[in-house]
Parts: C-alpha cells; sequence; structure tokens
C-alpha cells in the first residue's frame, strides 16, 4: 500500500499537478532577476506556471479526447441516443455529452440538431447541460488541484444533474416551447464517414488548434485574475465573503458566474485561487459550473430556439441544482480534501 501512495503521489504531484514546472519557472524568473518573495514576482511566477500547466495539459487531454470524439460524430450520437427511451436515454445524453470537449455556446448547434432529429427535448437538454459543465478535462485538471475524490464526485454530481434537469423537463412536457423551425428542419440523415487511424489523429490535432485558439484568451484571462488573488487579496477578505461559514457565498458565486462568458479551464484558474485563500471548495466549484453551464451570451443563443417559459424553466433547474451541489460540496469539503 505504501508503494502505490507514493507512486500516486508523484503521479499527482509531478505529472497532474506538475510541481516540477512550477521549481522550472521559480528557478528562471530568480535567474532573470525577479524577487520572488514580493507580490510582483508571485503574480509572474503564478501566472507563467499556471499558463503553461494548463496550456500543456490541455493540449494533450484535448487530442486524446478527440480522437475518442472521433468515433462519435453528431450523426452517429444521435443514432445512439435515439435508440434508448425514457430515463436511459438522458443517462446516455448526459454520458455522451462528456466526452464532447465544447463550452456551452457551441454546444447548442448540436442541441438543435438533436432536437430537429426527432430526439425529445428533455433528452437534448441533458446533452446541453453535460457537454460544457462536464468532460474529461474538465476531471483531469480538477484532479491535478482538488485530488481524485473531488474531481469524480464534480463529475458524478455533474452527470446527475444533467439528467435530473433534462427529465424534470420532461416530465414538465416542455416540446411545444421549442420553437417549430428547429423540428421542422429536419436534419439528413447522413451516415458518418468512415476514418482511418490517420484521420482520427488529424482530426484531433485540428481539434487542438482550434479549441486551444477558441479558448485561450479565457484562460489567459483566468489565470491572471487567479494570479492576483492568489498573491494580492488578502485572504481574510476572501474568507469572510467566501467561506464555508457564509451561508450565502454559495449563492453568490452562482450569481457572479451565471453572466460570464468562459470556459471551464479558464475558471480552473480562478477557482484555484480563491480557494488556496479561504474560500469553500462547493462556493468556488458553484462558481464554475455557473459560468459554463449558464454563461449570458449561450442563455440569448438558446432564447433563440427555445420559448420564454422553458428557458426559465431551464435557469432555475440548472442554478438550483448548482447551488444545492454547492452546499453539498461546502458539507463534505473535511472529508473530500
Amino acid at each position: 500500500m505504501q508503494v502505490l501512495a507514493a507512486v500516486w503521489s508523484f503521479f499527482q504531484n509531478q505529472i497532474l499537478g506538475m510541481k516540477w514546472l512550477s521549481s522550472v519557472v521559480y528557478s528562471a524568473l530568480n535567474a532573470l532577476g525577479l524577487d520572488m518573495n514580493t507580490r510582483v514576482g508571485g503574480v509572474i511566477h503564478f501566472f507563467v506556471y499556471d499558463l503553461a500547466k494548463i496550456f500543456l495539459l490541455l493540449s494533450v487531454l484535448i487530442f486524446v479526447i478527440s480522437y475518442v470524439q472521433s468515433y462519435f460524430p453528431p450523426e452517429r450520437t444521435k443514432k445512439i441516443v435515439g435508440r434508448s427511451h425514457g430515463i436511459w436515454a438522458n443517462i446516455l445524453a448526459a454520458l455522451l455529452g462528456t466526452v464532447t470537449p465544447f463550452c456551452s455556446c457551441s454546444s447548442i448547434p448540436l442541441f438543435i440538431g438533436f432536437t430537429n432529429a426527432g430526439l425529445p427535448v428533455g433528452v437534448t437538454f441533458s446533452f446541453l447541460i453535460s457537454s460544457p459543465l462536464v468532460d474529461l478535462g474538465s476531471l483531469v485538471l480538477l484532479m491535478s488541484i482538488f485530488g481524485l475524490r473531488v474531481a469524480v464526485m464534480y463529475v458524478v454530481i455533474g452527470v446527475l444533474l444533467a439528467v435530473v434537469g433534462g427529465t424534470l423537463i420532461e416530465v414538465f412536457g416542455m416540446d411545444k416551447h421549442v420553437y417549430s423551425f428547429v423540428k421542422d428542419t429536419k436534419a439528413a440523415d447522413i451516415d458518418p464517414p468512415s476514418l482511418t487511424v490517420t484521420d482520427r489523429l488529424i482530426f484531433a490535432r485540428d481539434q487542438v488548434r482550434d479549441i486551444v485558439h477558441r479558448v485561450g484568451r479565457y484562460v489567459v484571462i483566468g489565470v491572471a485574475i487567479g494570479a492576483v488573488i492568489h498573491n494580492v487579496i488578502p485572504a481574510t477578505w476572501i474568507s469572510s465573503i467566501l467561506g464555508r461559514k457564509n451561508n450565502g457565498a454559495v449563492i453568490l458565486a452562482t450569481l457572479v458566474g451565471v453572466p460570464i462568458y468562459g470556459d471551464i479551464f479558464g475558471s480552473i484558474p480562478v477557482a484555484e485561487s480563491l480557494f488556496a485563500k479561504g474560500a469553500g471548495l462547493g462556493t468556488v466549484l458553484s462558481f464554475m459550473m455557473a459560468v459554463t453551464a449558464l454563461s449570458l451570451p449561450s442563455m440569448v443563443m438558446l432564447s433563440k430556439v427555445v420559448k420564454l417559459k422553458l428557458l426559465v424553466l431551464f435557469i432555475a433547474i440548472v442554478t438550483g441544482g448548482i447551488m444545492v451541489v454547492g452546499y453539498i460540496f461546502n458539507a463534505l469539503q473535511a472529508v473530500l480534501i
């Protein structure tokens, strides 16, 4: 057991956490004459180290995930989900959402495609919630910061939230609140092309370029904000506002996260810094979930394809679910960390 613990500790700290990279960056900045004991030195070290770590992990993860995703193009995904019924269709849609590295806005075109392919609206919403909220990349990045138990629990609860949300929308009979043009425009039923290993590798490479280009600015902004929080803002401020003892912290973090348009990869460094300064685990995860699942631009896009009643119900279900998740994580923080 001690050997396994040592191996896991090495994997957690050096492979996922890249502590070796932190030492390399520290030594390089120190050699350049930067005083690492000052706030400026701390900000620059955090920024360079976290930016390099996230982009390295992100590139490797997206490549692997995209290779897997090449086996699940939209046409095949619709056929797979279409074979299931009831709660199983919601579960399958939520699980398939975890292998699609999309932000909430880029998930909406797929949501439209699923709807006009005839899938129940509740099933498509399970996919819409899961796709930006949970993916294999976020699992690994969360493991690198918060550990295995937190990362796995986040993914499980995220999938559960997607299943429950989609099921409730189905129970409330919301099909009639999708605009008719979405359902009436039937998608062509085209068999996905057969891809060789080389084709899949090229697809994965192109996905890395596309997604890194698309989310890169949000990662840079997120890391910059995280660097300032980590090295400038006093821990007592963060703890008093977002600490576990403040019962309104989860609600505040969720409401603050909703208007922000970003990506989970950009919100993780902010969450990391807030947590290090004393914010509750559930509070920072609620912020991350709100940013990725309920960003204002994605809600504007969604309002063009669903009617107000369905949009409001979707926002209410997801917002309420995120807050419940936040309080659960705060209550279990001592056990999980």
